[in-house]
């Protein structure tokens, strides 16, 4: 028996039908083992038909700028702290620095975020694929490219050699970033 699945122009209506939701209902339709369903079938359901689950899947943020000493770090304090665990956060840099900046830390300790024992790391392949949102602060040439991540680019003047008064502005701004960023993701 085939089975012809609509295209993904089709699908899109149901927008709001989680994909487990979507294959429970294909596979109710269709009889083992004669299943022949199309590529957008496939496509459309990806990789998620293995890790299916009724529950909404945790997104992952991945903050990066040059050093990961500054501002991807108070970004990544901010997600850690706002969202209360249901955004796993990574960060990291192109250029990692040793240590984190330390106006950084007492800008983010003012707001009562301890940052302090935070390492900068280095950009990897595989921080970017495993994040579904990846958010960029001066960097974004070296960060590389997947289909199907979201990506933006916030630009921000960086901390470094910065007395606090200019870091706690651009502790601010971050902090009005990931509190709208956490409202879109969640």
């Amino acid at each position: 028996m085939r089975v012809q699945v609509p295209p993904p122009a089709h699908i899109l209506l149901f927008a709001s039908i989680s994909k487990a939701h979507l294959y429970k209902f294909l596979i109710s339709k269709i009889h083992l083992p004669d299943v022949h369903l199309n590529c957008d079938a496939f496509r459309i359901l990806g990789s998620s038909i293995s890790t299916m689950s009724d529950e909404k899947k945790q997104p992952t943020v991945l903050f990066v700028c040059v050093h990961n000493a500054g501002r991807s770090q108070m970004a990544a304090g901010f997600m850690t702290s706002l969202s209360g665990g249901k955004v796993r956060v990574l960060s990291a840099g192109s250029a990692p620095k040793e240590t984190i900046n330390p106006i950084a830390i007492e800008a983010m300790a003012e707001l009562g975020i301890d940052i302090a024992h935070e390492v900068p790391k280095i950009l990897t392949t595989e921080s970017v694929q495993e994040s579904d949102v990846v958010i960029t602060m001066g960097c974004g040439d070296t960060c590389p490219f997947f289909p199907g991540k979201r990506y933006e680019d916030w630009v921000l003047e960086d901390p470094a050699g910065q007395g606090i008064e200019p870091v706690r502005i651009i502790r601010d701004e971050i902090k009005r970033r990931v509190t709208e960023l956490l409202a879109e993701i969640i």
